[in-house]
């Protein structure tokens, strides 16, 4: 059975995603585009790569240490990664937070089952609240598709009512819609000719196996 840490743990550690988010948004950000531009062309670019991929064939001790932590700790911890750790799950949070699309309860339908807070990932108290309104949601919509009352919780602009249906997205909508932008990103990037590396392959085929030797 998973535990769930006391709440003078919980709320520091979680805490330490949006830390590693900022790191990453501030090297993002911060550096300019032409930057970016000439880093991804250096020499230095070029043997970061190699020494990633390096990283992940042959894992030091360090590196297995930390992957069986955090595997130890995922048996024990209800998503300890996704709680704590996951920068993405911190952007998420931060865009749900932005979105005008929220998690929308009808207390007028609502039986108090508990089963939207007790299936939600980031253990938020759903069946108490009229709208999720926190940086912990995802809109993952576990919690949309545990409800066993129709519309009575939805991912809509407004609260759900009786006499009226409120414009809200489904799980698969949704899933489409990311699909959609997904793609639109990748052809504009592979139209615009910056989705393949300007680094040739056979460079990186030379590098590769002296990947042990190369220092950064």
């Amino acid at each position: 059975r998973q535990c769930v840490l006391p709440r003078w743990l919980d709320i520091p550690l979680r805490g330490v995603k949006y830390l590693l988010l900022s790191f990453f948004l501030y090297i993002a950000l911060l550096m300019p585009a032409q930057a970016i531009h000439y880093f991804m062309l250096s020499p230095y670019s070029v043997v970061m790569d190699v020494k990633m991929l390096d990283f992940f064939r042959h894992m030091g001790t360090a590196t297995l240490i930390s992957v069986t932590v955090l595997l130890i700790a995922s048996l024990f911890i209800r998503h300890a990664w996704c709680r704590y750790l996951c920068p993405y799950g911190a952007l998420m949070g931060m865009v749900s937070l932005l979105s005008p699309f929220k998690i929308r309860r009808n207390a007028e339908s609502c039986i108090d089952c508990g089963k939207c807070a007790k299936n939600c990932p980031s253990r938020i108290p759903v069946d108490k609240l009229i709208q999720v309104r926190t940086v912990e949601c995802t809109g993952c919509m576990t919690c949309v598709e545990s409800c066993p009352v129709a519309s009575t919780l939805t991912f809509s602009l407004q609260k759900p009512a009786a006499n009226k249906k409120a414009f809200a997205l489904s799980g698969w909508l949704m899933t489409l819609l990311i699909l959609g932008i997904m793609f639109a990103v990748i052809g504009y990037a592979m139209y615009a000719g910056v989705w393949q590396s300007p680094v040739p392959e056979e460079l990186y085929r030379r590098l590769i196996p002296q990947a042990p030797m190369i220092g950064h």
